[in-house]
């Protein structure tokens, strides 16, 4: 079954041979992303009337969930299913539990959230924003790291089915590949105008782009090379670190020298005079 959301408030299921058989109404206002649980049971809706709907399979509203001030811009279930987080224009990100409750409540973006997306284990969930950055937060809600790209708008971010990259697309026209660390790995150049949406194939070897430039390009991604980037990068970052704790290392040594030759100098020189 797939799921599509519409400006025209509706969301709507297709079978597999792309054929529409049925169309659920609720939503007062733009239908801005849909996701299913992981056993398929439950479909989620989120829109721009800042509520959040619950669907079972046939169709039938569950629950209504609301808590955000603004447009609900993107939702994404745990690989579990026990939390439903979700991204709103009020630049905050909630996870809800299984029975609809708001839990936990992220304000650390600057400016409107626009994607939110939980890693393969679903200990890491990403987020997108206005305000030019992504972060990475723990499943407890703790933020672990924060980048920053081209200074343009982040619309979407996308892990890799391994969880070893992460792909965000954004107003420069540029997606960005970024290790788990939150290292940037690769920018991959193509469209021509902002990159709207992303998705990783099953095996994790190709991602696919949609632009506002009216295009989908299909990238080929050699991950083994992308990780040695990484694995290179934080070799070197360890070597940094390691030179200069034997730098500091070696300033305390002299530092410690220097206090004991001025203690000494006094002693030597009533020596000489007696």
């Amino acid at each position: 079954m797939l799921a599509s959301g519409s400006n025209d408030k509706t969301i709507k299921l297709w079978n597999r041979e792309g054929q529409l058989f049925k169309t659920l109404y609720g939503h007062s206002d733009s239908v801005r992303s849909v996701s299913f649980s992981p056993d398929g049971k439950i479909l989620a809706s989120g829109s721009s009337d800042r509520s959040i709907k619950l669907w079972n399979q046939e169709g039938q509203l569950l629950k209504t969930l609301k808590g955000h001030a603004n447009d609900v811009r993107s939702i994404s279930f745990s690989p579990d299913g026990k939390i439903l987080a979700s991204a709103s224009g009020d630049r905050s990100i909630k996870f809800w539990n299984r029975e609809g409750q708001p839990f936990k409540n992220l304000f650390k973006h600057k400016s409107h959230l626009k994607s939110v997306s939980f890693n393969p284990d679903g200990e890491i969930l990403a987020s997108s924003s206005e305000d030019t950055t992504v972060k990475l937060w723990s499943r407890e809600g703790k933020e672990l790291k924060t980048s920053t790209g081209n200074g343009m708008f982040v619309n979407t971010v996308s892990f890799s089915p391994d969880g070893k990259i992460l792909a965000s697309g954004s107003d420069s026209d540029t997606i960005t590949l970024w290790s788990r660390e939150g290292k940037e790995l690769k920018t991959l150049t193509g469209h021509r105008n902002d990159v709207q949406s992303l998705s990783f194939s099953p095996d994790g070897k190709m991602i696919a782009s949609a632009s506002q430039d009216d295009t989908i390009i299909l990238w080929n991604l050699d991950l083994d090379d992308l990780l040695v980037r990484g694995c290179d990068w934080l070799c070197d970052y360890l070597k940094i670190i390691l030179i200069l704790m034997r730098a500091i290392a070696l300033c305390v040594t002299v530092s410690a020298l220097r206090s004991v030759n001025r203690h000494l100098a006094p002693v030597a020189d009533t020596r000489q005079g007696l």
